[in-house]
């Protein structure tokens, strides 16, 4: 790359694309041109990036003549075909699908955990992990460099913006169908009263809790839950890291929460864990339940931090904390974590 690299957003109209193309408009400036490309239904349509309009472009291959990095946050399917196209132009991939996750030719990277494996890149793709992933990460590496991870227990409780504008959408359709009446206190009233369009949801969202997200795999694991383990363990170096995760779909727009269960390698101390925490890039510290203060998605919902709170030592465990974390899924769970390595992979020229 010479001068200020080209950047091109795959899937700029879609839920993460319009966040990303606030947080482009919103960090230090270091691109030349931003393209935008989507599929040909969207193409023409303006979209506002670093205070201007930029027209869409259809996603083809001449619309990767010229880049430098190119950003995809596209269906699975879609980037496992045109990734390789945009690397054959010469470009290098930031995907945020899960097309490329799990292959070891493609590093899966968190700038604040791993910067380092962003380097090595055969097959000039870098992945960006799962937002449920990334949710508890940052934290968990910070005590992994520390105290050394050897097992985790993870619930997480998600909001409906994971499954795209269809998750929002259904959620608000519900919530105006229950909202003033008595509903929620008998079975089935609230599956009769929003009827059986349950969006991308086998249960109705509102006033419920849904245990599933994803697709199911083998011995009843949802593919969800199976990401949040591959993706850690691969992220942190730890490939034999024991793990079990339940994954829960929650009525709240935006933001993850997730409670962990981190056993370490020794005994840990709460006043070091907090330590840790509070100076950890992109973390932050919420901690003080005396006060009622600890991170919820309603507070936690447009920022970019990973905040934590309720810190504890396990009961019956010296070794183990126990954790509850927010993440703005949007943000840190999906765009911003996809625009910190294209970030790294343009630092490479300086």
């Amino acid at each position: 790359m010479t001068g200020r690299p080209t950047l091109a957003v795959v899937g700029a109209t879609g839920a993460v694309g319009t966040v990303l193309l606030r947080i482009l408009s919103q960090r230090a400036d270091i691109w030349g041109d931003i393209r935008l490309i989507a599929s040909p239904r969207s193409a023409g349509r303006k979209l506002a990036v670093r205070g201007e309009e930029v027209e869409v472009a259809a996603l083809a291959e001449e619309a990767f003549d010229g880049v430098d990095i190119a950003l995809f946050d596209v269906p699975d399917e879609v980037a496992a075909r045109w990734a390789p196209v945009a690397v054959a132009k010469g470009a290098v991939v930031v995907d945020n699908s899960g097309a490329f996750r799990a292959d070891p030719d493609v590093p899966l990277v968190v700038p604040e955990v791993n910067p380092h494996a962003a380097r090595r890149r055969p097959r000039g793709i870098v992945s960006s992990p799962n937002c449920t992933t990334l949710t508890m990460i940052v934290a968990l590496g910070a005590l992994h460099a520390e105290f050394g991870l050897r097992e985790l227990v993870v619930s997480s409780y998600q909001a409906v913006s994971g499954a795209g504008h269809a998750g929002v959408e259904t959620l608000r359709r519900q919530l105006s169908l229950v909202a003033g009446t008595e509903l929620g206190t008998s079975p089935g009233d609230v599956r009769r009263a929003v009827g059986d369009d349950t969006g991308p949801f086998p249960e109705p969202v509102a006033l419920n809790v849904v245990p599933w997200a994803g697709s199911l795999c083998d011995d009843g694991w949802s593919s969800e839950e199976m990401k949040v383990r591959d993706e850690s363990r691969k992220i942190l170096g730890l490939p034999q890291l024991p793990v079990a995760v339940t994954c829960v779909r929650v009525p709240v727009v935006t933001t993850h929460s997730l409670t962990v269960h981190a056993r370490f390698e020794g005994e840990v101390t709460v006043g070091k864990a907090r330590e840790i925490m509070a100076t950890a890039p992109g973390v932050v510290l919420c901690d003080d339940p005396a006060a009622g203060e600890f991170p919820t998605p309603a507070d936690v919902v447009g920022t970019d931090p990973t905040w934590v709170g309720r810190v504890r030592r396990a009961l019956d465990d010296p070794t183990a904390l126990e954790l509850f974390v927010c993440g703005d899924n949007l943000r840190k769970g999906s765009a911003l974590n996809a625009a910190q390595i294209a970030e790294l992979v343009a630092a490479e020229a300086d």
